[in-house]
């Protein structure tokens, strides 16, 4: 279990890969983003981002699953206050793979909860090519260790 103390600066976490397959990106394109390039290669094709391609918002879930399978899912997270800024920086198509990581910027102890500690991280979402296709930036709140486990 990873506690705040364990998100030193400079730590990376790595994402395991994914692959982005069509019937997915178009099944959550129906529900949450209904473009005609999410949902139709021949459109993706005739659009500037030229063929079917994710909606930065599948994009930005896949990498919520990448970060829940990296770090967060075996950590005391109690949440996050909000994300600093999202960049989709290049079209994501069908059949590409997805990798990335967590790096932590900053952390700091909470001045209102003492047994929480915030952390900053950037996230970096590249394809098979290596080309980020998203960054972010946000916090996220971990519990603390126990003072008689703390380092």
């Amino acid at each position: 279990m990873l506690y705040f103390e364990d998100f030193t600066e400079g730590r990376r976490f790595d994402y395991r890969p994914v692959l982005m397959q069509a019937p997915d990106m178009i099944a959550f394109a129906s529900k949450f983003d209904p473009q005609p390039m999410h949902l139709d290669e021949e459109a993706g094709k005739r659009s500037i981002l030229g063929g079917l391609s994710a909606s930065g918002w599948h994009t930005s879930a896949i990498g919520m699953r990448m970060m829940i399978d990296a770090f967060l899912g075996n950590s005391s997270s109690q949440g996050s206050p909000g994300i600093d800024f999202m960049e989709w920086k290049r079209p994501v198509l069908a059949g590409d793979s997805l990798g990335g990581f967590s790096l932590v910027l900053e952390s700091r102890e909470s001045k209102s909860k003492p047994m929480i500690g915030i952390v900053r991280f950037r996230n970096e979402i590249s394809n098979q090519e290596g080309e980020a296709v998203a960054i972010s930036e946000c916090s996220i709140m971990f519990r603390r260790r126990e003072k008689e486990q703390r380092p």
